[in-house]
């Protein structure tokens, strides 16, 4: 059992920063997965397809979704959330989701909307919002766990 404690942002429950942080990015991914199958939250559902440029739903009406991506969301937000269980593997998760989704913007930015290389079904917004979320993460993981080496030292 985990207690409450008081530290200099707020109470955490026996995590440091860069866990709350990797624990949080893992929930709302894991949430924007499931909502990628609602109906209403992603209109043009009768147009979700497995993968593909052809899927042609919308999550919130500006990004463009398909089954695999929803799936994707959910499998990068659960071992967000497991590896956020210690600051290591909060740090790694921060930083390695991060090149991934920056790679994934790159890709999905060079290959374009309408090609068949597109699997995934990223449309520019999607691109562009998966570089800004990428550079977010690995800055968290970078910033949050500076000080890491230096707690392993003087323990």
């Amino acid at each position: 059992m985990t207690t409450a404690s008081p530290h200099a942002h707020g109470v955490h429950f026996g995590r440091t920063d860069v866990q709350n942080v990797g624990m949080g990015v893992g929930i709302v991914l894991m949430v924007v997965g499931v909502l990628g199958f609602i109906p209403g939250i992603t209109t043009q559902y009768s147009e979700l397809r497995f993968l593909g440029p052809d899927s042609r739903a919308m999550f919130l009406g500006l990004f463009q979704v398909s089954m695999l991506l929803n799936i994707v969301q959910l499998a990068i937000g659960a071992t967000g959330f497991t590896m956020a269980r210690n600051q290591m593997g909060a740090r790694n998760f921060l930083m390695g989701f991060g090149l991934l989704y920056i790679v994934l913007s790159v890709y999905a930015l060079i290959v374009g909307a309408g090609s068949a290389a597109n699997f995934l079904s990223f449309n520019a917004t999607d691109s562009w919002t998966l570089l800004v979320v990428g550079v977010a993460m690995i800055g968290a993981g970078w910033l949050l766990s500076r000080h890491l080496a230096d707690d392993a030292q003087t323990r």
